[in-house]
């Protein structure tokens, strides 16, 4: 596989009921790059995805480049991209050698080649044996690798994923993600993903880009994207997000549930943000005080919500002691995670 860039050009959608998919968007997509589109139900990451495997049009203007090749009128089966659907989209009628050397025969691949391609494919994802098997007759992460292998048996020049794990129960979604990384981090394909889940997003891309209301929230790596939102949807739709109310007063801001540390200056009242993992139960002292209201084990770490002052907030700790609801607790947060947004 011969790895492309992809650049998509003030693309827009909107549908024959006037429904504005997509506002316009320009993107870039290197060779090579592992990018995760991440959003909301409705947020226009699919109707990106299907702009770029040619199966939508984009509004007049729009453009779409591969390796600086304008495509934006070339149908789908002449892009040659390789797409995994979230309803597999598999052949019911046919094994899975058969499945996965279809876009090879519609290619004109010979007898041999497909059959050297398709037990390449199958070895790769660890499913040689279950060659002669109906589709009817696999699991859902059988099927998952199956739509996997078919895709890549072609070459394709991108890779295109639209939520192909949502089907699966956690557990193996878990582990498909594992193994989906190591696949793609060992081949030379661009490989875009788009999904609901920040879990995924966060695993899966080198870059992260947010959609929301058919535009473009943030686009940057998934830390980034954690650490330094660019807006507060982005802020709260990537992760869980504490928000305190608070009046700065000199170097330290005060709150509801005592005084933090802000070096950063300035005046009036402002709403102060940090995630859970920056906040550490203290043993004595503190910079707030709150009272634990919920508690829940978890195994490796208990999720605690704690309230300051009429402010919840959560805290995850790994002390390996029982909490109590209406037990008062000292927090400490580190200074450096904490950021206000406009």
């Amino acid at each position: 596989m011969t790895s492309i860039a992809v650049r998509l050009e003030a693309c827009a959608k909107t549908f024959a009921d006037g429904t504005r998919a997509l506002h316009p968007v320009d993107l870039e997509f290197r060779p090579g790059e592992k990018v995760a589109i991440l959003g909301p139900s409705g947020c226009g990451k699919t109707t990106t995805l299907r702009i770029i495997a040619g199966l939508e049009m984009p509004d007049a203007g729009g453009r779409v480049w591969f390796a600086g090749e304008d495509v934006t009128a070339l149908p789908v089966e002449k892009r040659n991209v390789g797409m995994v659907f979230q309803n597999y989209a598999l052949f019911p009628n046919m094994t899975v050698a058969e499945n996965v050397a279809y876009g090879l025969k519609i290619r004109g691949a010979g007898r041999s080649e497909r059959e050297q391609r398709v037990m390449k494919m199958l070895e790769m994802m660890r499913i040689r044996e279950l060659a002669e098997r109906r589709i009817d007759q696999l699991s859902g992460g059988q099927r998952q690798r199956v739509a996997l292998a078919r895709a890549l048996a072609v070459s394709p020049r991108v890779l295109l994923l639209d939520e192909p794990l949502t089907a699966l129960d956690a557990k193996l979604r878990d582990s498909l993600r594992i193994e989906i990384d190591a696949l793609l981090r060992g081949l030379d394909v661009l490989a875009i993903y788009v999904t609901h889940d920040q879990a995924e997003a966060m695993a899966l891309g080198d870059r992260i880009i947010v959609m929301s209301q058919g535009r473009v929230a943030q686009a940057g790596t998934p830390r980034e994207i954690y650490h330094h939102p660019a807006n507060r949807f982005v802020a709260e739709f990537v992760g869980t997000l504490n928000r305190v109310p608070g009046r700065i007063a000199g170097d330290q801001i005060e709150t509801p549930g005592g005084r933090l540390p802000w070096p950063r200056g300035g005046s009036g009242t402002v709403e102060v943000f940090f995630r859970p993992e920056s906040v550490t139960l203290a043993d004595g002292g503190g910079q707030l005080a709150g009272t634990v209201t919920s508690h829940f084990f978890l195994g490796d770490r208990t999720r605690l919500v704690i309230d300051l002052g009429g402010h919840p907030i959560i805290v995850e700790t790994v002390a390996r002691r029982e909490f109590r609801n209406g037990e008062a607790v000292r927090l400490d947060v580190d200074p450096a995670t904490l950021f206000t947004l406009s």
